[in-house]
């Protein structure tokens, strides 16, 4: 069932067709430097979609999409907001395929993902956080006119991640979804 789409792309719910193609991104360790660091075996990433991405759409109703290629219709990776636990916000995630990087996907799925946010569950405000090294994920989340806030702890990280976040009002003053 497919929930959104752009030009480009689709966004529907995970299901067993993904894991395989999953499974391939997650093990990875170009696309893994910045989640964790470790890649992740097929097993790891059934628990993986299992416990933290089927999770969040049963206990809030919203969670990270499967993102699709429509032109091939592959899997990329996934994109979308997540309540973290013991955070006040909701944050906006992705990770895609090595072989998409570059091109604007990243762009495009997070600007969906604030657009759903903001106009169809009505938040406040969300936030992203992102290695302070990664400059390409930060200058995404500078894109889709995400402000820089600080340097914290996030979750079980071992290292402080930067934060940035956008409000709803900000998002309504000048933020341009494809």
């Amino acid at each position: 069932m497919m929930m959104l789409e752009t030009s480009r792309l689709y966004f529907r719910k995970f299901d067993p067709r993904d894991l395989e193609p999953m499974a391939r991104i997650f093990s990875d360790p170009d696309v893994m430097k910045y989640l964790g660091g470790k890649t992740r075996s097929l097993e790891q990433t059934c628990d993986y979609i299992v416990w933290v991405i089927m999770k969040d759409w049963i206990e809030h109703g919203f969670g990270w999409w499967a993102v699709e290629h429509k032109e091939t219709g592959k899997l990329m990776g996934y994109c979308g907001l997540r309540h973290i636990d013991g955070a006040p916000e909701v944050d906006v995630g992705y990770c895609l395929g090595r072989e998409y990087w570059g091109q604007g996907f990243a762009t495009e799925a997070v600007r969906v993902s604030l657009r759903y946010g903001f106009e169809e569950l009505k938040l406040e405000r969300i936030f992203g956080v992102v290695a302070p090294e990664n400059t390409a994920s930060r200058r995404v989340l500078e894109k889709v006119g995400m402000k820089y806030e600080k340097m914290a702890p996030y979750c079980d990280w071992e290292h402080e991640l930067a934060y940035y976040a956008i409000t709803r009002e900000e998002y309504q003053a000048g933020i341009s979804v494809d």
